[in-house]
C-alpha cells in the first residue's frame, strides 16, 4: 500500500498490482505481500501492496480523505477477501476448469490429482466466497463457476489470475483431463444406450408414462395464440392447450358435454365455453389464430360447411387440424353412437379444405395403439391463405 507524500494513515491509497512470485498472506482488513525468497513459488501471482486498511483507503484513486466513500471502502475490503482465497494455486485451477463444465468432487479429483478430503476443503473456501454454485445430483453434488459481474471486485481479481494461471502447464495438464473426463461421461451414456435401445421405448413408457412426448410437443405452438376447440366435447383437448396458448375457446352444442366441459376446465382461466353448432359458430371472423376439429366431423351432416365456417373463424395465416376416423365399415357406430359418417378419405378432406380458402393439407395416418378397439385415425393440417 503506497500512501501519497507526507500522508498520514487517514490518507492512505490503494494500488492492485500483478506481480510474478508475489502472494498474498493474511486476511480482512490486515494483508501482507510476500516476495522473493519469502514468497512460495507455487502461489499465483496476485499480489497487493502491503499495508492497513484505513478509513480512507481507495482503489487506484487519490488519497484526499475527503473523497472516501464507503461504497469504496467495502469494494477494497472485497478486492483484499478475493485475493486471499485465490491464494492457493490449486483453487485457481479448479476454478479454471469450473468455468468450463460442471463437475462432482470425484471428477475434480480425477483433474486435478488430489484426494477427495483436499479438494472439498477447496471447494468449500471457494463457495464461501462466492466463486462456485453447486447443487444436489442424487447422491452428488455437482460444482460450476459462479457468475460474476462486469466490473466486480470479484471480475477484476479473477481476470488477472486467470491469465497467469492459464499460462502455466499445470493449467494445461487440467484441460486435457477434463475433455478425458468429459468424453468418459460419454461413453458411459452411449454404452447405456446400446444396451438399451430395443428396449427404449418400453423404459421410457415405464418411467414416464405413454403421453408425455405427445403432450410436450404442444409447447411448439405460439403462446400468444387464441385456438378453437371447436366440438370440445368434455373439454379435454382444450385442457391440454391451455397452458400453451393465450385463449382457448371451447365450442359444443350438446347441452351434457358443455356441462361436462365447464366442470373438467373450472381451474382455466384462459377457456371460455361457449354453446355453439360447428356450422354457426359463436366466434367472431377471425377471431381464431388456429382451430381443431378432433373427432366431431363424423357427427356432423355437412362437414364441409363445418370447415367452411372454420375458416371464417381463422385470421388469414391462420392454421387448422382435423383428427378423424379413416373409412371403415363399422356401421354399427350409426345405432350405438349416432354416427352419420363412416370416416372419411383424405383426399376428400383436401378438396374441403381447399374449397374453404386453405392451401394443400399435410395428411398422414396416425400410430395405432394397441389397446384400441377403433378405427384407424389421420390426422390434417392445413394453413389459411386469404
Amino acid at each position: 500500500m503506497a500512501g501519497a507524500a507526507g500522508a498520514g494513515p487517514r490518507e492512505t491509497t490503494l494500488t492492485i498490482e500483478a506481480r510474478r512470485g508475489w502472494r498474498v498472506a493474511g486476511r480482512g482488513s490486515r494483508v501482507a505481500v510476500l516476495a522473493g525468497a519469502e514468497a512460495d513459488s507455487r502461489r499465483p501471482v496476485v499480489a497487493i501492496s502491503h499495508g492497513l486498511m484505513y478509513p480512507s483507503i481507495r482503489m487506484n484513486g487519490s488519497s484526499n480523505p475527503e473523497l472516501a466513500s464507503t461504497a469504496t471502502i467495502d469494494r477494497g475490503a472485497a478486492m483484499l477477501e478475493h485475493l486471499s482465497v485465490l491464494s492457493d494455486p490449486v483453487r485457481c485451477r479448479a476454478l479454471a476448469v469450473l468455468e468450463q463444465d460442471e463437475l462432482t468432487v470425484s471428477e475434480l479429483c480425477g483433474i486435478l490429482q488430489l484426494p477427495q478430503s483436499t479438494m472439498s476443503r477447496h471447494l468449500k473456501t471457494l463457495a464461501e466466497d462466492g466463486w462456485v454454485d453447486s447443487r444436489r445430483d442424487g447422491t452428488s453434488r455437482r460444482y460450476v463457476a459462479a457468475p460474476r459481474g462486469e466490473g466486480s471486485p470479484a471480475s477484476q481479481v479473477w481476470k488477472v489470475a486467470r491469465t497467469e494461471v492459464a499460462a502455466g502447464p499445470a493449467a494445461a495438464t487440467d484441460r486435457k483431463r477434463l475433455q478425458s473426463v468429459l468424453a468418459d461421461r460419454r461413453r458411459r451414456s452411449q454404452e447405456y444406450f446400446t444396451g438399451a435401445a430395443a428396449e427404449w421405448t418400453e423404459t421410457r413408457a415405464s418411467l414416464f408414462g405413454q403421453d408425455f412426448d405427445r403432450v410436450a410437443l404442444l409447447g411448439l405452438l405460439d403462446r400468444t395464440w387464441v385456438v378453437g376447440d371447436l366440438g370440445t366435447g368434455s373439454g379435454q383437448m382444450s385442457m391440454q392447450l391451455a397452458p400453451f396458448v393465450d385463449r382457448v375457446i371451447a365450442v359444443d352444442e350438446s347441452e351434457a358435454m358443455l356441462q361436462a366441459a365447464r366442470d373438467r376446465l373450472a381451474g382455466e382461466a384462459n377457456v371460455e365455453v361457449r354453446a355453439g353448432r360447428l356450422e354457426a359458430l359463436p366466434i367472431a371472423d377471425g377471431e381464431l389464430d388456429a382451430a381443431m376439429l378432433v373427432l366431431v366431423l363424423h357427427y356432423v351432416p355437412d362437414p364441409s360447411a363445418a370447415i367452411a365456417e372454420a375458416s371464417r373463424a381463422i385470421a388469414a395465416g391462420g392454421r387448422i387440424l382435423i383428427v378423424d376416423m379413416l373409412p371403415h365399415d363399422r356401421t354399427e357406430y350409426r345405432r350405438s353412437m349416432g354416427h352419420l359418417w363412416l370416416g372419411f378419405d383424405p383426399d376428400t378432406i383436401g378438396e374441403w379444405l381447399a374449397a374453404a380458402g386453405f392451401d394443400r393439407p399435410i395428411v398422414g395416418a396416425l400410430p395405432a395403439d394397441v389397446d384400441a378397439r377403433g378405427p384407424a385415425l389421420f390426422a390434417a393440417s392445413a394453413t389459411k391463405l386469404t
